[in-house]
Formats: C-alpha cells, structure tokens, sequence
C-alpha cells in the first residue's frame, strides 16, 4: 500500500504545494483522500485515476477541487461516470447547492454519492475503509484505511478528542494534521491540532510512523518536526507534494 501526497497546505493552498490531498494505492484500488485546491490539476498531472474518492468534511481546502474533477468526469471521459464519492452528511448538498442544482442533475450520475458517518465501513478493491468523527465545527470524518497487511489513519481536520486516537491504534502510519504549533494554551482554538498534540496521539496509539500534515502555511515545518520528535519517539516526517511512503 502506497501513500502518494499531492498537497499538505493547510487552510489554503501556496505556491507549489496544493491544500489537502492522498492517493492510496495498491494493485486493486486508487483511492483519493480529499480534493482541496490544486489537488485536481496535481492528480492529473501525476496520470491518477481514482477508483473511488473520501472528502473528509465540506470546508474548500478540503473538497473545492470536487468541482474540477465532476466536470473533467462529465465533459471528458463518459465511461468514469459512477464514480463512488464518500462524503459526510450534508457535504453533497453543499455542492449541489453551490452549482444550484437538483437530483435530477448529471452531478448525481457523475458521482456515485455514499454518505457515510462514525461506524461506517466500506471496501474499494483490496482496501478496508473504517470512519470515525473527528472534533471540527461541521461534520468530518477521521480515515482508516487498511489493506490486509497495513494500516493507515488520516486525520483530516480535527482537534481534540474524537475518534482519532481509538482510530490511530496500532496503525502503521498516522497522517496527522498539525495545522498549529508552539505551546498549547488554554485559549487554543479547540478545532485544530498543535504538532506535539498529533506526536502525543501517535505516542500513546503506538503507531509505527507520523507523517504531519496541514501546517499552517506561514510555519517553518522543521519546528513541528522537531516539536514532535520531542514527544514521540518513531519516526516523523513533513508531508510535501510527491511525496511517497510505503505504509
């Protein structure tokens, strides 16, 4: 199981570095976590076909590039049409809203939408796919993935709390969200992970490797690093574009 990232900026995307955006693969399954600005144009640039796509909750960074994939789909290639779309509650709404369309539109034909929520489970080729909920001011999900050898947790968004932490155990890698860094303080915005939060997670599940992701994009990314390092003692790395990691 092959981990490809195609953006880690987090709140927005910067030059050269696309917001939110994964690609698990394995012989039998492509499978694209969120679609956040500039991740289309990176997967198509990277030959990237998914099978199946999860947009962990409806805020832009996460799910804007939704909008370029449903047209290339629509306009371009008629034999993709069902492509299965995992989404939290309320989030296909939004889209239909925003193009100002109904159930009767190609939007509904394009994609094969799938609400799903903490419990769920579903299968895309070889791949396992579990749901938790994350702590974050709209429904959003927390990632597992696991292809009968290894596992993978993604966080999306998420502060505190929440699945990921009973998600995160055990697993072999830990994709974790540190969009803050610096001390912890009592007035933190409780939507958010600090670097030595998402290392605390990583410690206490006993995952084999963290790999942060969605800094904020004015943060030096070898302080979070090292804040982490700090905390958990496995191996910690910086999700940047092309990216890969054998999970």
């Amino acid at each position: 199981m092959l981990l490809t990232v195609l953006g880690s900026s987090g709140t927005y995307p910067t030059p050269g570095n696309p917001a939110s955006g994964y690609v698990v693969s394995t012989p039998t399954a492509t499978l694209l976590l969120d679609l956040g600005p500039g991740v289309f144009a990176a997967s198509a640039a990277a030959g990237i076909v998914p099978s199946a796509v999860v947009l962990t909750h409806v805020h832009p960074d996460h799910c804007a590039d939704v909008f370029a994939l449903f047209g290339s789909i629509r306009f371009g290639d008629r034999n993709r049409w069902g492509l299965p779309v995992m989404a939290p509650p309320g989030l296909v709404d939004r889209v239909a809203a925003f193009l100002g369309v109904d159930d009767t539109h190609d939007l509904y034909r394009v994609f094969a939408f799938d609400e799903v929520g903490p419990g769920d489970e579903r299968a895309v080729g070889n791949l396992e796919i579990r749901f938790g909920a994350a702590t974050h001011p709209v429904p959003a999900l927390v990632v597992s993935v696991d292809d009968g050898r290894r596992r993978l947790v993604y966080s999306g968004d998420t502060g505190p709390g929440g699945d990921l932490p009973r998600l995160a155990k055990g697993s072999d890698l830990l994709v974790c969200e540190a969009t803050l860094q610096g001390e912890v303080s009592v007035s933190r915005y409780p939507f958010h992970l600090f670097a030595v939060e998402a290392a605390g997670i990583a410690r206490d599940a006993g995952v084999g490797r963290l790999l942060l992701t969605h800094l904020g994009p004015t943060l030096d990314p070898t302080v979070s690093v090292a804040e982490a390092v700090a905390v958990y003692h496995g191996p910690v790395d910086h999700a940047v574009p092309g990216m890969e990691v054998e999970v």
